[in-house]
């Protein structure tokens, strides 16, 4: 069964990969997919808000401050479905901040599979320490 679950998690990280492709902002592309009962229930990239300009740095190369991640993106267009993120695992190729941590655990994701680790390892403890399933697949491919 884990070779099968190992399989399934380095295709989605894949199709994780090709969605943050996805992305305006040049620093970092980042990709998410939420997957429910081998579904894939939503997805997302970071970058700016619908309807706002598609540049995802200002004059100095730093992100915006407004710029939404990949997985606040997956995790809000489920909100406004009639999916739920409950039982589901995220797939993202970049592991969660903090912020997208708390998203993650109050929408009910029960794991989470990533390829690379981000700098500060606050999020992941987090998750890690509310009984979410953490799993890094550093090379999928």
């Amino acid at each position: 069964m884990k070779s099968k679950e190992n399989k399934y998690d380095k295709a989605y990280l894949k199709m994780a990969r090709e969605w943050g492709n996805l992305s305006y902002c040049e620093r970092r592309k980042v990709g998410a997919l939420i997957v429910k009962d081998r579904m894939i229930i939503s997805d997302g990239y970071n970058g700016t808000p619908t309807g706002m300009e598609n540049i995802c740095e200002d004059e100095e190369n730093y992100t915006k401050w407004y710029v939404l991640h990949a997985e606040a993106n997956a995790i809000m267009k489920v909100a406004s479905s009639t999916q739920s993120c409950s039982g589901a695992t995220l797939y993202v190729t970049l592991s969660p901040c903090k912020d997208c941590s708390k998203l993650i655990y109050q929408a009910g994701i029960v794991r989470v599979v990533y390829i690379d680790q981000y700098k500060d390892t606050t999020g992941i403890d987090f998750l890690k320490d509310a009984g979410v399933e953490v799993v890094q697949i550093s090379n999928p491919y």
